[in-house]
């Protein structure tokens, strides 16, 4: 969580974690330098392009989320052969990957992973050391004996890396057992303790209801150095994008909020422009065929057009390539099933290989839909669902996808139960949470990989 990031980017938690965001796009740019000078003696602007674009792919870096080696390993490989497999899809499109020297593409893709682990082993090794530890340790402790303080406690103990030394707790009782630290004392205490012992870092996690007395904590705080931070109670909710902004100075925190603001909005409606232009023009022809196939093989229009919720709940309109002999958009909407009867021959085919939705393509291009985000469903099901699952329209906060993370995790096609239907929401969710440009990437390649052999497609 953004959040909890923040809530303690002291002057350790800054340094290693400004090594683990940049550590894997600065060796990738840096090998692919060194290569060229090697090889080809100069350094030439398709080089200085490519680095930049990768750059944006790569950045933050796979190893912010890795828990042990073997993890760290397979992340780290499977992010740099996902890089280097939509950087040759693009280049061998366009034909811009013959500007480059075969010889150093080579040996960048083949010694790039080998550098990227050793160096997470060194920098590892390194993070944890008593040397580095040493230099930016800082002492805290924390006022509040309750779940959101122990869940800190732990949090600060199980991560090294952070330099963090917990001396214990404070309460507005001054008795009581914690486990894994002491209690040190009331909070009327806080301030004596912490001049004289030199703590760094103060952690606040008394409930609002103790308004009173965090102000006068506050006001007693005034004749020290130490740093403060508040732990507010409703972080322990399961929050969407939760982060720290102000309005004219004002502080506010937000608690649910799209992953699509800011520069982050940039990159991902700049690679939804791109790459749906780049595989507009790579299918013309196809769609041509398609639009010839639905017309000659059943009566109807040649596009089914569906009214669903967008971005914010707004109702937009979907375009798909009509696959049944029926085009439902009323007030009750029949999902499809397994030998459908509704279904017409050729639907089958276009429904199972997922060519039906390649008209929505256009509805990205219009700004409507993204390539990757939660699959829009009709009016009619969101009116139902959103009665029947606790946090359904938090999946509105980002416009839909012709693809998204659900439906390569398994969820696709009909959902007889509203468990499967919350489920699929689960991971809707999930991708708000941990949204990436590379994860955009992942999605959009595991859905090539599923188009024909999904057996949930019918």
């Amino acid at each position: 969580m953004k959040y909890q990031q923040h809530l303690s980017f002291n002057k350790s938690l800054n340094h290693s974690l400004l090594i683990k965001m940049l550590i894997d796009p600065v060796l990738m740019i840096i090998t692919l330098y060194f290569l060229t000078i090697y090889f080809e003696n100069k350094l030439t602007s398709q080089y200085i392009v490519l680095s930049i674009l990768l750059f944006a792919l790569s950045f933050p870096g796979r190893w912010l989320n890795s828990k042990n080696f073997k993890n760290e390993f397979l992340d780290t490989f499977g992010q740099w052969f996902l890089i280097v497999g939509v950087l040759f899809f693009f280049g061998y499109a366009t034909d811009y990957l013959n500007r480059f020297s075969h010889q150093v593409i080579l040996f960048w893709v083949s010694l790039t992973p080998i550098i990227l682990i050793t160096s997470h082993l060194m920098a590892s090794k390194y993070l944890s050391s008593k040397h580095y530890i040493s230099r930016v340790k800082k002492t805290a402790v924390i006022i509040g004996v309750n779940n959101l303080g122990n869940q800190l406690q732990d949090r600060i103990n199980s991560n090294t890396e952070l330099g963090i030394e917990l001396k214990g707790f404070f309460d507005v009782l001054s008795e009581g057992t914690i486990s894994h630290a002491q209690l040190l004392g009331s909070v009327q205490q806080v301030s004596n303790y912490v001049k004289k012992n030199t703590i760094d870092i103060i952690y606040i996690a008394l409930p609002p209801s103790l308004h009173s007395e965090i102000m006068l904590l506050l006001d007693d705080l005034k004749d020290t150095t130490a740093s403060i931070y508040f732990v507010p109670h409703f972080f322990m909710a399961d929050l969407i994008q939760a982060r720290i902004d102000d309005i004219g100075g004002m502080p506010i925190v937000a608690v649910c909020e799209t992953p699509f603001s800011g520069f982050d909005g940039f990159v991902k409606g700049l690679s939804d422009v791109i790459i749906s232009s780049l595989i507009l023009c790579l299918i013309s022809p196809l769609l041509i065929l398609l639009g010839l196939g639905v017309k000659l093989t059943s009566p109807g229009p040649i596009l089914f057009k569906q009214r669903r919720y967008g971005l914010d709940g707004h109702e937009i309109i979907v375009y798909k390539f009509r696959s049944m002999t029926v085009a439902e958009d009323g007030e009750t909407v029949t999902q499809a099933k397994m030998d459908d009867k509704r279904v017409t021959r050729f639907g089958k085919f276009i429904r199972k290989t997922s060519l039906d939705e390649l008209p929505q393509f256009i509805n990205v291009l219009q700004g409507t839909m993204s390539i990757v985000g939660p699959r829009p469903h009709a009016i009619s099901h969101n009116e139902m669902y959103r009665k029947l699952i606790k946090g359904y329209m938090i999946r509105h906060k980002v416009k839909p996808g012709i693809t998204g993370w659900a439906q390569v995790n398994g969820f696709r096609g009909e959902t007889e139960t509203v468990d499967n239907m919350k489920a699929r929401i689960d991971y809707d969710i999930d991708y708000l949470k941990k949204w990436s440009l590379g994860m955009d990437i992942k999605i959009i390649l595991k859905t090539v990989l599923l188009i024909f052999k999904d057996s949930k497609a019918y």
